[in-house]
């Protein structure tokens, strides 16, 4: 009888967004437990490889690291008639490793070669997809992109998911606010009536910490939908650029008219751009690369991370394969990008709370554990009314 006098005494809009958030939350509450309980498991990746494979970390040596050219020439002996994809530095007590991918019975998998990057010695080989061994990690990441479904499939389910949980948020914050600030309707607002029945508590913890994780939830909502929506992307750049339109991700091309030119350095080209890029940084706190150009018009691109365990301070260099003259790019290092671009690459490390450091995957992890909250003790606080 309570909850029917409380219905009529609200008005027609607040009966159509309690409508909204009721229904919206039922019927996306598997997925968005899902999503979040895996993002939870996520947010701790680096950190459980790092004690779960010794071999990621080498001993620091007084001697610099060594070229790319004998990183690849070690990983080849591994993996013989196969062309490196990527090619990756650590920091000064990390493993150097390249990627491969490749094809096993109709199967796409991936291989990591990890080699000490002060000597190039191999320490392991790593077959992360495609082996048929169980991988936690992309068992747990293939369920937060797309519920173990095919990804063309499940990713837009995850995304449209996120679109309702973000209109759960707002109309959930509707529902919290008090219809009047006094004393006794800001203690239950607040607080959690730890002492009182089990639908008492039940509703405080999906009314109160649905409110205290608002806003950290709605940033991992929101850069997640920058990977589900092209749509979202274009969208979130255009607002947070002031009326920009974003461009296509591209990269500055060599000069053809040079393309018959003979390299006559002692030296690949590859190592002449890596020492180049040596040069201009004076922080490197990982570095990746793709070693192998296929067009005739491709640039080798290094790309700088300036942060341990970051990734949005970074720098991309450019140069031209056939004279290895530096090539410019605009948005292409964070210092020096446009606001737009910089959340852009701020976008990953935001979702996963590295951009705090270690506390704030902490944060990403707790907010995380209470999205995944919300659907349960949602839909016990609608059952519960049922009765």
């Amino acid at each position: 009888m309570r909850d029917k006098k409380t219905n009529k005494g609200k008005g027609f809009a607040r009966k159509i967004n309690d409508w909204l958030h009721l229904w919206l939350g039922l019927a996306s509450g598997i997925v968005v437990f899902i999503v979040s309980i895996t993002g939870c498991f996520y947010a701790f990746q680096s950190e459980i490889k790092d004690a779960l494979e010794p071999w990621r970390f080498v001993e620091v040596q007084a001697d610099g690291f060594v070229p790319p050219s004998r990183l690849l020439d070690t990983a080849a002996k591994y993996m013989p008639g196969q062309v490196a994809s990527g090619l990756t530095y650590a920091d000064e007590q990390g493993a150097a490793a390249a990627g491969y991918f490749g094809q096993e019975n109709g199967k796409r998998t991936f291989s990591v070669v990890f080699m000490n990057p002060y000597t190039g010695e191999f320490l392991k080989k790593q077959q992360t997809r495609g082996s048929g061994e169980f991988d936690f990690f992309r068992f747990i990441i293939d369920g937060h992109r797309a519920l173990w479904l095919p990804y063309e499939i499940g990713r837009p389910i995850v995304g449209v998911a996120t679109l309702v949980f973000v209109l759960l948020l707002i109309t959930g914050l509707v529902m919290w606010w008090p219809k009047r600030w006094n004393k006794s309707n800001r203690k239950k607002s607040f607080s959690i009536k730890w002492n009182g029945r089990f639908k008492r508590i039940n509703y405080d913890l999906h009314n109160v910490l649905g409110f205290y994780s608002l806003l950290l939830a709605l940033a991992l909502a929101v850069t997640g939908l920058v990977w589900s929506f092209t749509w979202f992307d274009k969208a979130l750049y255009y607002v947070a650029s002031g009326g920009e339109h974003k461009s296509e991700h591209h990269h500055p091309h060599s000069d053809l008219s040079n393309k018959d030119r003979d390299w006559t350095a002692s030296i690949t080209p590859l190592d002449s751009a890596w020492y180049a890029t040596l040069k201009q940084v004076d922080q490197v706190g990982g570095m990746y690369m793709t070693p192998y150009l296929t067009d005739e018009d491709d640039s080798y691109e290094i790309l700088v991370y300036h942060d341990v365990g970051s990734f949005y301070n970074q720098s991309e260099f450019f140069y031209d394969r056939y004279t290895l003259q530096p090539l410019e790019m605009e948005g292409s290092k964070f210092s020096e990008a446009k606001f737009a671009d910089r959340l852009q690459m701020m976008n990953y490390d935001i979702h996963i709370g590295v951009i705090w450091g270690f506390p704030g995957k902490v944060l990403a992890f707790l907010v995380s554990l209470i999205c995944a909250s919300l659907p349960i003790t949602g839909f016990l606080v609608w059952w519960n009314k049922r009765k």
